[in-house]
């Protein structure tokens, strides 16, 4: 088996993962979640430097702070299936005292998680912080991000995103899920962003586009030439063009399913459609 067939068959899983966990407790965010399978996969087993084990201080490894916590569930699979805490542990997501939350928190101590998240805006300002602190350590590790597109409405993202590039902040790659939807509708409804990619060149960072987000060969293509483009004097924005809902078809298209629980037939035709690879916890 190649190992790109391999991260498609574990994103499939992770698939699985996310919709059972949203509709065992009939709560979660599985739209954005499911959007985003790909890129997490590709990032935790390709193209992230890893520590064996984990410690809060991640130093001599690549690190990786999700800002839009609310897409829990597939942070939580893959962490789970990249070995930094037991994949049967998925079955007490949101439930009481358990540490998977439905936004990550970090007072249970749960492997992988660096910061609590889910107050949108406040991610990129805390990945900036961690790839100073890189810096001050000389470590020559990257800093890694993830943040919604709705989520850059928050004013706190341009004052952190104009710091960045003043300081030369040049060891972080901040991702961007454009994938044009958010909780009341889409995103140009709401507040329209205009050309985001001219807005992040315009506070002086370099954008790689990503139009296939939801394609892995794309994503390695693409983190790839973001990699290359650290270290010289400016921070790197990743413009990540993907389908919240992707994989099943009545999810995608639409922002109804941002924060819904299938029910149990909805559950059915879903897994259907993602047939078991790596094994259900």
């Amino acid at each position: 088996m190649s190992n790109t067939q391999h991260l498609k068959d574990l994103t499939v899983q992770v698939r699985r993962d996310i919709l059972r966990m949203v509709h065992k407790v009939n709560s979660g965010h599985p739209g954005g979640s499911l959007g985003c399978a790909e890129f997490f996969v590709t990032l935790y087993n390709e193209i992230m430097d890893r520590n064996e084990g984990f410690d809060m201080d991640g130093i001599g490894e690549d690190l990786f702070f999700l800002s839009n916590g609310h897409i829990s569930p597939v942070y939580y699979s893959v962490l789970a299936r990249s070995g930094y805490f037991p994949v049967d542990e998925l079955n007490t997501f949101r439930l009481i005292n358990s540490r998977l939350q439905g936004h990550p928190t970090t007072h249970e101590g749960l492997e992988g998680v660096r910061i609590a998240s889910g107050s949108l805006g406040q991610g990129m300002s805390v990945a900036i912080g961690a790839a100073q602190a890189k810096k001050l350590n000389n470590d020559d590790h990257l800093v890694y991000s993830l943040h919604g597109d709705g989520e850059l409405q928050e004013g706190q993202n341009w004052e952190a995103i104009m710091y960045a590039s003043a300081k030369k902040v040049d060891n972080l790659i901040a991702t961007v899920d454009l994938n044009g939807k958010q909780i009341d509708g889409a995103t140009d409804d709401v507040l329209a962003m205009g050309d985001v990619k001219a807005k992040f060149e315009a506070f002086d960072w370099v954008v790689v586009e990503i139009k296939e987000g939801n394609d892995i060969d794309a994503i390695l293509k693409g983190m790839a030439e973001a990699k290359s483009l650290t270290g010289q004097g400016k921070p790197v924005c990743v413009l990540l063009e993907t389908m919240m809902g992707n994989g099943v078809d009545f999810m995608m298209h639409t922002h109804a399913w941002h924060g819904k629980a299938p029910n149990d037939e909805q559950l059915a035709s879903a897994l259907e459609q993602n047939p078991e690879t790596l094994g259900d916890y």
